[in-house]
């Protein structure tokens, strides 16, 4: 599998003829230095976490260039479906849906999710969560991108349920947990994730600026941790 992250929560997998793109907020990502259009060349899918607007990105305009299916909670398939998104795979919490080369499984997380519209009305977008991405081939990882969330116990069970191999980890503050929660979280939840991309930092002046606090809680575990530059691509 080929990742690629984009800053922010937004990031890019590729295996077999599948181009999975999570969370892709590109226009507006101050860190992202790309284009749109090169970012999410050839997606088959966008599988959305939440329905934030540092989430949701631009998945409508690539959903209406590439025909990309979206993937994700019932309400926000309905509004991003009334902005023009043509193919929505719409599931809930705890639900599994079957992606041809892979299956998305939605897990609990603790945030909010909801979008202003003009007028200043707040449109609730469903339940905020993770999600689990499961390739039907054995050889590629189970990647669980965590969305955003604080850290809870539960996260053994989905360890449990799902193995994965990849962790996608929210530890900027404020809005999600900090360092020493997601190092809880990997530490004594997920302690056979061998691959620990932190994510959601950087991006605006009130989150943490590098992921340096989560490499120190992390100690002698910090070598599961891999931090790419934004923009970079590596294979698991």
């Amino acid at each position: 599998m080929k990742i690629t992250w984009f800053g922010h929560s937004a990031f890019r997998l590729e295996f077999g003829s599948a181009v999975v793109l999570i969370d892709p907020f590109l226009t507006g990502n101050a860190t992202f230095t790309g284009t749109v259009e090169e970012a999410s060349r050839g997606a088959t899918h966008v599988v959305l976490t939440h329905g934030h607007a540092d989430h949701v990105g631009d998945t409508v305009s690539i959903a209406k260039a590439t025909g990309a299916k979206l993937v994700t909670n019932f309400e926000l398939c309905q509004y991003l479906g009334r902005q023009g998104v043509a193919a929505t795979d719409p599931m809930n919490t705890g639900g599994t849906t079957d992606q041809g080369e892979f299956s998305v499984s939605l897990t609990i997380a603790f945030h909010s999710s909801a979008e202003m519209d003009a007028n200043g009305v707040l449109h609730h977008l469903g339940l905020p969560n993770g999600v689990v991405i499961t390739p039907k081939s054995g050889s590629e990882p189970v990647v669980y991108h965590m969305g955003d969330t604080d850290v809870f116990s539960d996260m053994a069970i989905i360890g449990e349920m799902y193995r994965p191999r990849v962790a996608m980890v929210p530890m900027g503050d404020r809005f999600t947990m900090g360092a020493r929660g997601a190092a809880l979280a990997m530490r004594r939840f997920l302690p056979e994730v061998p691959v620990v991309i932190p994510c959601h930092y950087r991006t605006f002046p009130p989150l943490a600026q590098s992921p340096d606090a989560f490499l120190k809680e992390m100690g002698d575990q910090a070598g599961r941790v891999r931090v790419p530059a934004v923009g970079e691509s590596f294979e698991v």
